[in-house]
């Protein structure tokens, strides 16, 4: 390349070019000087050299004589030509100056150009040198080689390409195969290697993209990677009811290769729904069509929620098992893949560790951080919606027309749903624990009216027989608390529902026989040597007339079917034909039949509340009215008696008076026949009420060869006592599920209620002692006593002998009732403790009714009575008061208020004369008619 080509010249070039404006007669060097040495005024200068016309900075060609000659008027003149000649002299020396000025401004520049010019030169001259030898050498070499050497090597290239040509012809013909490669490994479920055969051959196909034939190849290569996509979202569905590890894990490694792991954690959750309303849709549809009997498809066009209402209620429970089984197969499946996310981020984790790339790692940590916030959040949205799809199922029938038993199977199964919902996500289950507990209290409340009326119905028809059980019998052998058995039993290893049937099961499976099949052995042995006795015996009581026909049946609930107890009134009946059973061994239960049904009834009670604890309150709360209305029957057949209240006694406490009137306040039914004008209020109140029940016409309490029905009243009594002992055994386990906030209730119960049981014994054993024993008789004995002797005697009155006999009397019908029921011993202490406090009262009325007595006399009377009995004191005392002054016996009047007044004032009549006079009577007369005042 010269330096022509590159538009440069050369400084000799250069000067020949200002040789051409040698016209123009730029100044020497001399001159330079002189003009520069020359005083200026730059500002002039610039003037002069603004003022040249502008055509003097044109071209080249530029002929500036031609130029100023052209312009010379026609007529000269002198003067004026010299005057333009100087002007023109004036512009051409201030140019010349100003390029003088710019040429030496430039000066060191233009060297230093000048110099590289000419180091460029010398460079041009050696690159001319090499290109000499070059060319020498390529001259020896074209004459060293010959033709068909140079042939040789054009051949060898040819082959070269052509084998190039071949591997790639090979490479297209395998990517025209890989489709059939490609269905194969779908086929085979081979998500990441049919992915990864597909990206690789994409990446083959662009290397190949000059090839016609691969261009459409590309493009079928992109809809067989759209086809496995859609694929492999039908494969994640899957995943929803079954949830299968290696089957998982092709997947997500799928998803990893196409970089779209959030994208499938988005659709896995849109899946899950989905499996949600289909799973249930399914499943009722299924049971639907089934109890239809037809294949009519009108249903499988209907809504969830109006398909819910056709589920008839014979296949109600089925239904709702296979429900919730499918849909714990579901959550199951999400949990298993959860756990799946935990175990492989764990994984790699420790691998992202070990590595270095990090921008990679926080891509991963990125993806691991949206699933595991996708997936926690997900727990609450699936369970959200099970919970939905559950309950609309639920209200799609009234559980009301359900049997007891049925109804505690689904609550079962509400109950460990929830159990299920809570290991699930945490949740307490609010959508459904509200709906149940609805329908369970409407429910409960009128199962528990029934229940009422048949426990009135049994109190009404009891016979206050004692029902033979065992001596070591146990309310946690009957069948309906063996719940309480299993929840006291500690597991081994306590796991939740996911960790158990984790690997297999479902914990909504129907047992072949959900309830209970195991024979209750809580009877007593009956004596019989053989089945033909028994059975005989059967017979003979079959046929007797004075059983009751509400006794020869089971009652059977018309509502629930649920027979209420299992009857035992026949062995019951029995035991006044044989003598033979076991019945009064010192340790064995005294209760009756009506007894075990409010047991059971109690124990179906704690069932539902074990299994559905948001009721709990309603459940305890009319538990303890079965209770109530038992412990209000016993007081009403054998307790009540207006004239106890009057012996002033304190028989019934003040607590157990209250009991009784909240009880008759609250639960009892008092009037006869509705009111028509009372108002709906009342109305309603009177239906949350039970009729007071009557004691059967076969109880006999006026006899006194059975003491009075003592034997019916020790059964009664003392099964009431017993009753008490058992929700005593229940208080701890009422008050676990109790709510904190109805605690109160359940200690007031407790405490007010159940602990007033045994002090029913004296109001209803009073009557006994006050009849068994002739007080009459020994009044009119000791009437007949003369008490103003002067000599005191050394033998007591007859009427002490009488009061012995009647004792010994008393004692051996005692004996006599003990054969056919047991009598605890707090029982028969409170019956001789009666007829001795009676004994003693009879006593003290005696004295009272004497109306002339001596200190003998008195005596006497302390002669009579000198055994060590209760109520000892109330006797002495009133004797020895006899003795008193004055101002000690007004004491003494008002503070022995245990008297009456009619004791009281003959007691004051017969004292005087001896040491109070009538001044004094009068006064403590009137001190023993203000005592007597208020109780008026």
């Amino acid at each position: 390349m010269t330096q022509n080509s590159l538009g440069l010249k050369s400084p000799q070039e250069s000067l020949s070019d200002l040789g051409a404006i040698e016209s123009l007669r730029v100044p020497g060097k001399e001159e330079f000087r002189e003009l520069r040495e020359q005083p200026s005024d730059p500002q002039a200068e610039q003037e002069l050299i603004n003022s040249i016309e502008q055509v003097y900075f044109s071209a080249d060609s530029f002929d500036v004589v031609k130029y100023e000659l052209e312009k010379l008027p026609s007529v000269l003149n002198l003067q004026e030509l010299e005057a333009y000649r100087d002007k023109l002299k004036q512009q051409q020396a201030a140019v010349s100056k100003k390029v003088a000025d710019l040429i030496l401004e430039k000066q060191p520049a233009y060297v230093k150009e000048l110099e590289r010019v000419t180091s460029l030169q010398t460079g041009l001259q050696l690159a001319a040198v090499i290109c000499t030898n070059g060319r020498r050498h390529l001259n020896i070499a074209k004459e060293g080689f010959t033709q068909a050497s140079l042939g040789l090597l054009a051949n060898q290239r040819k082959r070269q390409l052509l084998i190039g040509l071949l591997k790639s012809l090979r490479t297209i013909k395998t990517l025209q195969r890989t489709d059939v490669r490609l269905s194969e490994m779908l086929e085979e479920e081979d998500y990441p290697g049919a992915i990864q055969l597909c990206l690789e051959c994409q990446k083959a196909a662009s290397t190949f993209k000059h090839y016609s034939c691969i261009s459409e190849l590309n493009s079928k290569l992109q809809d067989t990677l759209e086809q496995i996509e859609e694929q492999l979202d039908v494969a994640l569905s899957k995943i929803c009811k079954n949830f299968d590890i290696n089957h998982y894990t092709k997947v997500q490694q799928a998803y990893r290769l196409l970089g779209k792991t959030q994208t499938a954690m988005d659709q896995l959750h849109m899946h899950f729904t989905q499996a949600i309303h289909n799973t249930v849709f399914q499943v009722v549809l299924g049971y639907v069509e089934l109890c239809a009997g037809n294949t009519d498809t009108k249903f499988q066009k209907l809504q969830y929620k109006d398909l819910c209402t056709h589920v008839t209620p014979d296949s109600y429970i089925p239904c709702l098992a296979d429900l919730c089984k499918a849909l714990w197969e579901v959550m199951l499946s999400y949990y298993r893949t959860m756990e799946w996310h935990e175990k492989h981020d764990n994984e790699d984790t420790a691998s992202a560790s070990e590595g270095s790339n990090m921008i990679g790692t926080e891509e991963t940590n990125f993806d691991r951080g949206y699933i595991k916030k996708k997936l926690e959040h997900g727990l609450t949205r699936i369970w959200q919606d099970v919970q939905l799809k559950v309950k609309t199922y639920l209200l799609g029938t009234d559980l009301s027309i359900f049997k007891y038993d049925d109804f505690i199977f689904v609550l079962d199964i509400i109950s460990r749903l929830m159990q299920v919902g809570e290991e699930f996500c945490g949740s307490k289950s609010e959508v459904l624990q509200e709906s149940i507990r609805k329908q369970s209290v409407n429910y409960f409340k009128n199962y528990h009216r029934t229940r009422l009326d048949e426990l009135r119905m049994f109190l009404e028809n009891e016979t206050w027989e004692l029902c033979p059980v065992k001596s070591n019998f146990s309310i946690l052998q009957l069948h309906e608390f063996k719940f309480m058995e299993q929840s006291r039993s500690p597991s081994v290893s306590p796991m939740t529902l996911f960790e158990q049937y984790c690997s297999g099961g479902n914990p909504f499976e129907i047992q072949a026989n959900h309830k209970d099949e195991e024979t209750e052995d809580v009877l007593a042995s009956n004596g019989y040597e053989s089945d033909e006795q028994e059975k005989s015996a059967y017979q003979e009581y079959d046929s007797d007339s004075d059983v009751p026909e509400e006794l020869k049946r089971d009652y059977v609930d018309e509502q629930t079917g649920d027979v209420p107890v299992k009857s035992v009134s026949r062995e019951t009946l029995k035991s006044r034909k044989k003598s033979d059973y076991s019945l009064n061994k010192v340790n064995a239960p005294i209760l009756t039949n009506t007894t075990l049904n409010v047991i059971r009834l109690v124990g179906k009670y704690m069932q539902m509340m074990n299994i559905l604890k948001p009721i709990a309150f309603d459940v305890i709360h009319f538990m303890s009215q079965l209770f109530d209305y038992y412990l209000y029957a016993i007081y009403t057949f054998f307790g009540r008696n207006d004239s106890l209240e009057s012996t002033g006694l304190g028989l019934s406490s003040s607590r157990l008076r209250t009991t009784l009137n909240r009880i008759q306040e609250s639960l009892i039914d008092l009037e006869v026949s509705a009111d028509p004008t009372a108002t709906l209020t009342a109305a309603e109140e009177r239906k949350e009420k039970v009729p007071s029940p009557h004691l059967s016409q076969l109880v006999v309490l006026t006899s006194g060869d059975t003491l009075y029905g003592l034997a019916e009243r020790v059964v009664a009594t003392e099964s009431l006592v017993f009753l008490a002992e058992q929700f005593e055994f229940l208080q701890p386990h009422l008050d676990a599920v109790m709510p904190a906030v109805k605690k109160p209730f359940l200690q007031q119960f407790y405490s007010q209620t159940v602990s007033t049981a045994s002090e029913l014994r004296k109001p209803i054993y009073w009557i006994v002692a006050g009849k068994a024993l002739d007080y009459e008789q020994m009044l009119l004995l000791m009437a007949n006593v003369k008490w103003d002797v002067k000599e005191i005697m050394s033998q007591h009155n007859i009427y002490v002998d009488a009061l012995l006999k009647e004792f010994e009397q008393f004692n051996r019908r005692l004996n006599e009732v003990s054969k056919r029921v047991r009598i605890p011993l707090p029982v028969s202490n409170i019956l001789w403790e009666h007829c001795i406090r009676l004994a003693n009262r009879t006593i003290v009325e005696g004295y009272a009714n004497v109306k002339k007595c001596s200190n003998e006399g008195r005596a006497l009377m302390q002669l009579d009575f000198q055994q060590p009995i209760p109520d000892k004191e109330f006797v002495e005392t009133y004797i020895k008061a006899y003795y008193l002054t004055e101002n000690d016996m007004e004491r003494w009047i008002k503070e022995h208020r245990e008297y009456s007044t009619k004791q009281l004032t003959n007691l004051v009549n017969v004292c005087l004369g001896s040491h109070i006079n009538k001044k004094a009577r009068q006064k403590l007369l009137a001190a023993i008619d203000d005592i007597d005042r208020p109780k008026r």
